[in-house]
């Protein structure tokens, strides 16, 4: 157990020589906000997915030969 320590926090470990390690407590990034419904819609029409081959040039990537 480390005094300090709460569940969920994650540590960088780092090792100093002579059996010794520093722990360094690492910041979890803040989350952002959600997307909201129009703006996912948005981003779908602005960058639909397309298969960037054909299908015959997909398939003998593919497939054994």
């Amino acid at each position: 157990m480390l005094r300090g320590a709460r569940p969920g926090d994650v540590f960088d470990v780092q090792e100093q020589g002579d059996g010794r390690f520093l722990l360094v407590r690492l910041r979890r990034p803040e989350p952002r906000p959600s997307m909201s419904r129009e703006d996912s819609l948005r981003a779908m029409d602005e960058h639909p997915l397309r298969l960037g081959m054909s299908w015959d040039e997909l398939k003998r990537l593919t497939r054994e030969p």
